[in-house]
C-alpha cells in the first residue's frame, strides 16, 4: 500500500520563463532577483517588492517542499497575474499561457505536483471553456480566481456559465481574494492583506450563498481561502438575517442552516485555537491543508503546524491528504 501523501491546496508559481511569455503576449511581467531569498515582481508597472525565490525557482520549491514535510503541490497562478482588466484575447491568451505553463511543471514533477487553473473571469464564457479545456487536456483538479472581478460580485447572472461547467466537471472552485474592497481606507499597516484579503473572500462566500448560486449547484465545491476569512464564525449571523430580513430572502427560500458547512476551507489561520475552533464550527471533512505558499504571509509549518492540534490522529490525516484525496476519488471520470 503506498505512503500517504501531504498535499498543499494552496500554493502559487511564476516562473521566469512564464514571466516572459506573458511579457511577449501583451503583458509587462518581469521578476528581478534582489537577493538570494527576495524579488521584486512587476506587473503592468505594479511592483510587489517581497516576491520569494521559491515562486519562481522549481529547485527551490521542491528544496522547501521537503524541508517542510509536503509532498504535493497543487499550483495556481499568482493573484497578481489575474489580469482581468486588459482587453479580452489579450487576458484569455494570458490565462492559457500560464495553464499551459503550469500544466509543464505538473508533466516533469507528477509526483510532485497537480494544479488548477487560472481563468478570463472577466469573460464567463471563456472562462468556462478554458477550464474544460484545462480539465480534459492537462488533468487539472479546478480553478482558482478572485474573489470578484473589477468590483462585480460572482452571483451576478453573468457568471452563470462557470458555475453550470464547474458543477458538471465536479472542478476544485477556490475563491483567491483580489481587487479588495475598502481599499482606500487599509491603506495603513498593511490592512490591505490583513483585513482586506479576508473580507473580501467573506464577500464572496456570502454573495455565492444569498445569490442562490450554492442552491442550483448543490454538487458545487468552492473553496475558501486562509480560513474562510470571517466565514466560518459570522455564518450564523447570516441565518439569523435571513429570519429577520427580506433582502436576504430574494434568492433563498427556505431557512438556511450551516452556511459555513457549504464551503471548503485551507488551514491558513496562524494560530492553533482558531483553526480548533474552526474545525468545531465547519466539520472536519471541509478542511484541507493550505501553506499560501511562496508569500511572507504563508504558513510554511503547516504540515507540523496541523499534526500539532489537539484532535484525533484521524482528524489530522484527513486535513494533511485524506480530504483532498476523497474529493479527487468523487471527481467525473
Amino acid at each position: 500500500m503506498a505512503k500517504p501523501r501531504t498535499i498543499d491546496i494552496h500554493t502559487h508559481i511564476l516562473t521566469l520563463e512564464t514571466a516572459s511569455l506573458l511579457s511577449n503576449a501583451g503583458a509587462k511581467v518581469t521578476i528581478t532577483p534582489d537577493d538570494a531569498e527576495l524579488s521584486t515582481l512587476d506587473v503592468n508597472g505594479v511592483v510587489y517588492k517581497a516576491f520569494p525565490t521559491g515562486g519562481y525557482d522549481i529547485p527551490r520549491r521542491l528544496k522547501d517542499m521537503d524541508a517542510a514535510g509536503i509532498d504535493v503541490h497543487l499550483l495556481s497562478a499568482t493573484p497578481q497575474t489575474y489580469l482581468y482588466n486588459l482587453d479580452p484575447e489579450v487576458s484569455a491568451t494570458l490565462a492559457a499561457i500560464q495553464n499551459d505553463q503550469m500544466a509543464k511543471h505538473v508533466a516533469a514533477h507528477p509526483d510532485r505536483f497537480m494544479a488548477i487553473a487560472t481563468l478570463p473571469l472577466a469573460q464567463p464564457a471563456r472562462a468556462a471553456d478554458e477550464l474544460k479545456r484545462v480539465m480534459t487536456k492537462h488533468g487539472f483538479k479546478g480553478a482558482m480566481f478572485a474573489s470578484n472581478v473589477k468590483g462585480t460580485n460572482l452571483d451576478d447572472p453573468m457568471f452563470e456559465p462557470l458555475w453550470a461547467e464547474a458543477s458538471k466537471l465536479g472542478a476544485f472552485m477556490f475563491v483567491h481574494p483580489n481587487n479588495i474592497a475598502g481599499a482606500d481606507r487599509l491603506k495603513s499597516y498593511y490592512l490591505a492583506n490583513l483585513i482586506g484579503n479576508p473580507l473580501d473572500t467573506t464577500i464572496a462566500a456570502a454573495s455565492l450563498f444569498f445569490g442562490g448560486v450554492m442552491d442550483r449547484y448543490p454538487k458545487l465545491k468552492v473553496m475558501l481561502a486562509h480560513g474562510g476569512g470571517f466565514t466560518p464564525y459570522q455564518a450564523p449571523r447570516w441565518e439569523h438575517g435571513w429570519k429577520v430580513r427580506a433582502e436576504a430572502k430574494v434568492h433563498i427560500k427556505t431557512q438556511p442552516k450551516n452556511i459555513a458547512g457549504r464551503f471548503l476551507y485551507d488551514t491558513i489561520l496562524h494560530s492553533d485555537k482558531t483553526l480548533e475552533a474552526m474545525i468545531g464550527l465547519v466539520g472536519i471533512d471541509k478542511v484541507m491543508l493550505g501553506s499560501d505558499y511562496p508569500y511572507d504571509m504563508a504558513m510554511l509549518d503547516c504540515v507540523r503546524h496541523v499534526r500539532g492540534l489537539r484532535i484525533s490522529d484521524e482528524d489530522k490525516a484527513a486535513i494533511l491528504y485524506g480530504n483532498f484525496e476523497r474529493f479527487l476519488a468523487g471527481m467525473p471520470k
